[in-house]
């Protein structure tokens, strides 16, 4: 009931869907006696606030806090990219989170479609030379609710055949696909490896979501290190540099609220600790 609930929600309270929702309502009213100056307003202010999202930094200033959050490993950012880097953690697996595979393209077009967050699988490739004798998992089933209802593979199935194009053998990986958030991607991995105490995970997500993801899965039981990948700022700069294109001021700003909300969500819930888990 909290993925459906949460799926229906989390659509309404995006700002973009939100500001249309307001705009048809004030273009309704406008054309009635009682509300017509109340309509004009609430159209009014439907134009203004997709001014100000599509072409403002408010995107990014949302966006930053959650980015900044958990920044990369030390090896992450070395020029040393070898196994026997010193800097390499001693890891028990590389767990990657699902929300980068187009499940839908994926199904009709019978290869592996990705989505704007493609660097969640590209970072395989290397990751799984800097540690090649390390489990690659991967979670994530069909997230969106027309996917289930269209009957779409899974992101796991999916991303098989992309991980083998990266040279990673079928022994070395292992995949969980019915999961449909970050939730169940945190229970039904934890479910799968059981880890036991000592071990550490390496936990490969975009740097908007490695907050939620990271209070998931340390509650879920994990003791997981953060390797964020496929940012969406260039960092604090970023407060001061408008967009050039609605559309992309529009979806930078509902990505930061779905991420919010799903943290404020989870942790109203009790699902995650803190709203915003310390590094």
């Amino acid at each position: 009931m909290f993925y459906y609930a949460a799926k229906i929600i989390s659509f309404l309270i995006l700002p973009a869907n939100a500001a249309l929702v307001l705009g048809l309502f004030g273009l309704i009213a406008s054309f009635t006696r009682r509300f017509q100056r109340f309509g004009r307003f609430l159209l009014g202010f439907s134009i203004l606030a997709f001014a100000v999202m599509g072409l403002s930094p408010l995107g990014s200033i949302m966006i930053a806090p959650l980015e900044e959050r958990f920044p990369p490993p030390a090896f992450a950012t070395s020029d040393d990219l070898s196994p026997t880097n010193p800097d390499l953690p001693k890891i028990a697996g590389i767990i990657v989170l699902g929300g980068a595979v187009d499940t839908h393209i994926s199904t009709t077009r019978h290869e592996t479609a990705l989505t704007d967050s493609a660097e969640r699988m590209t970072a395989v490739a290397g990751l799984s030379r800097q540690f090649p004798d390390t489990k690659i998992i991967f979670t994530g089933g069909v997230g969106s609710l027309a996917g289930q209802i269209w009957g779409d593979i899974s992101e796991a199935d999916a991303s098989r055949q992309l991980f083998r194009s990266f040279g990673v053998p079928d022994d070395r990986m292992l995949f969980e696909n019915r999961s449909r958030d970050t939730y169940e991607n945190a229970e039904f991995t934890y479910a799968m490896l059981k880890p036991q105490p000592g071990q550490r995970y390496l936990l490969v997500t975009s740097g908007y979501h490695m907050p939620r993801s990271m209070a998931l899965f340390r509650k879920a039981g994990f003791d997981v290190i953060a390797y964020p990948v496929n940012y969406r700022t260039a960092g604090p700069e970023d407060a001061w540099r408008p967009f050039y294109s609605m559309s992309d001021g529009l979806r930078q700003c509902n990505l930061a609220a779905r991420e919010w909300f799903g943290l404020l969500a989870y942790r109203l819930t009790g699902r995650i600790d803190d709203i915003l888990p310390k590094p």
